[in-house]
């Protein structure tokens, strides 16, 4: 009895722990963040100037390269994430293929973020500077659809993965019995698979989110880093990560004020991201197991 005290206090404990630092980072950020709070207010969020010369900083430009580079990205990997679980999930569960390719994942999921950046430098960068030619646009190499793409292959070993997982985890009666009917492979997999392994792929797909979102070292070596608003999806610009880790090392008074604002900014809209997926997800679970029965 009391093992399983100190087991309850202790589960409580590491939850109320998680609480407690979600609210201190937020209220640090906050207490740092006050001067540029009073001094800009909520006209932060729609300011387009970053002037550090003048003191007159608006947040848009980044919000928006933020949320470009991250969806843009979400949006190219989406196919090759479902496609990749699918084939791993379904097609090659096990044997050699399905080893090497799971392997190969993980591989590029624990490549650090700098590498992606130094990679793209060399390889993306070019590419992008022709493309840029031929559509006639400034060949700039750099900018957000260069980010975009390199937030692209940082992501999908993260959705894929989830969704590989979920797609095994579907009964295996429950095909056999949709085959024994007459079913194909392809209504199998559109009528019993994804119906049920579709929360959890939705789970990956905003995880990978999430970490673009976030990404902050790949994107600042191949957005460009330009205070101004983004015209089109080749122009450089800069998100909130990679502002902030340009400049706050040398930042300073209501400068610095304004990268942590930036930084309140970007954790509001990270546990946003949160809070609409998990609603997303028991929404569409529901209605799968619905689907199923």
């Amino acid at each position: 009895m009391k093992s399983e005290t100190i087991f309850n206090r202790t589960i409580y404990l590491s939850a109320l722990t998680v609480v407690v630092l979600l609210i201190a980072i937020f209220l640090t950020l906050l207490l740092a963040s006050m001067p540029s709070i009073k001094t800009f207010g909520a006209g932060f969020f729609i300011g387009k100037t970053w002037d550090t010369a003048s003191q007159k900083f608006g947040a848009l430009p980044f919000l928006a390269g933020t949320l470009l580079t991250s969806f843009i990205a979400l949006f190219i990997s989406i196919p090759f994430s479902i496609s990749i679980s699918l084939f791993l999930g379904e097609y090659f569960k096990g044997g050699p293929v399905s080893a090497f390719l799971r392997s190969s994942i993980e591989v590029l999921a624990g490549i650090p973020s700098v590498i992606y950046g130094l990679w793209g430098l060399f390889l993306l960068m070019p590419m992008m500077r022709f493309i840029e030619v031929k559509v006639g646009v400034p060949p700039h190499g750099v900018g957000i659809m260069t980010s975009s793409l390199i937030l692209t292959i940082m992501i999908i070993p993260f959705s894929a993965s989830i969704g590989r997982e979920v797609i095994t985890l579907v009964p295996s009666d429950l095909k056999e019995a949709a085959y024994s009917l007459g079913a194909t492979r392809f209504e199998v997999i559109k009528n019993i698979i994804i119906p049920y392994a579709r929360s959890g792929m939705i789970a990956g797909i905003l995880l990978a989110l999430g970490r673009a979102i976030g990404e902050t070292m790949a994107v600042t070596m191949l957005i460009g880093n330009s205070n101004f608003l983004p015209t089109s999806i080749f122009s450089p610009a800069n998100t909130m990560a990679s502002v902030i880790a340009n400049e706050f090392a040398e930042a300073t008074g209501v400068t610095a004020s304004s990268l942590i604002y930036i930084g309140i900014v970007l954790f509001l809209v990270t546990m946003l991201v949160n809070i609409v997926g998990t609603y997303i997800i028991k929404k569409v679970s529901l209605e799968a197991s619905k689907e199923v029965t």
